[in-house]
C-alpha cells in the first residue's frame, strides 16, 4: 500500500510541476513579446523581481520532481510532497503573486509591481505573528500561577493541615 502511496504522490507532483512550468513559460514570454514588440516595461524590475519566483521554482523542482531508475523505469524516490502546507506553499504563493504582477503590469505599466509588495508584507506579518507567540510563550514560563492549589502530600499531611 505505501508503493500505491509513493506512486500517487510522485504523479501528483510530476503534474503539479509540468503546470508550473507551463505557467511560468507562458507568462514570462507574454511579458517579453510585450515589452519587445508593443510597448516597453521595466526589464530592471522584471529581472530583479523575477529572480525570487525563480529561485522558489528552481527548489520546488529539485525536492519535488519524482526520481527514477534509467535502467529499469522504477520509481526511486517521489519527491517531498508539493501539497503539503507551510514553506512549500509560500513558495508557490511567490510564484502566483509574481505571475499577477508580470499581469498586471502588461496591463496597467509599471505600476503592477506595486502588487509584489505583498509577498514582503505578509512575510512580516507571519514573522510578527510568530514572534508574538515566542514572546508569550516566553513570558509564560518564568511564571507560576498564584492561585494553585498545594500539592497534596501523603494522607497524614492532608489530616494535619
Amino acid at each position: 500500500m505505501a508503493q500505491k502511496a509513493r506512486k500517487d504522490r510522485a504523479k501528483s507532483n510530476a503534474a503539479a510541476l509540468t503546470n508550473l512550468h507551463t505557467g511560468t513559460l507562458i507568462i514570462n514570454t507574454l511579458f517579453v513579446l510585450f515589452h519587445f514588440l508593443i510597448r516597453r516595461r521595466s526589464m530592471v524590475l522584471y529581472v530583479v523581481l523575477s529572480i525570487p519566483s525563480f529561485i522558489c521554482e528552481y527548489v520546488l523542482e529539485s525536492s519535488g520532481r519524482p526520481k527514477y531508475d534509467p535502467s529499469t523505469k522504477a520509481l526511486q524516490n517521489a519527491g517531498e510532497d508539493l501539497s503539503a502546507p507551510g514553506l512549500t506553499d509560500y513558495m508557490f504563493d511567490v510564484i502566483w503573486v509574481t505571475w499577477a504582477s508580470v499581469v498586471l503590469t502588461i496591463l496597467f505599466g509599471n505600476w503592477g509591481w506595486l502588487l509584489w509588495t505583498v509577498v514582503p508584507a505578509y512575510g512580516a506579518f507571519k514573522g510578527y505573528g510568530l514572534l508574538g507567540t515566542a514572546r508569550g510563550m516566553a513570558g509564560m514560563q518564568g511564571q507560576q500561577p498564584d492561585n494553585a492549589a498545594p500539592v497534596a502530600g501523603n494522607r497524614k499531611q492532608r489530616r494535619a493541615a
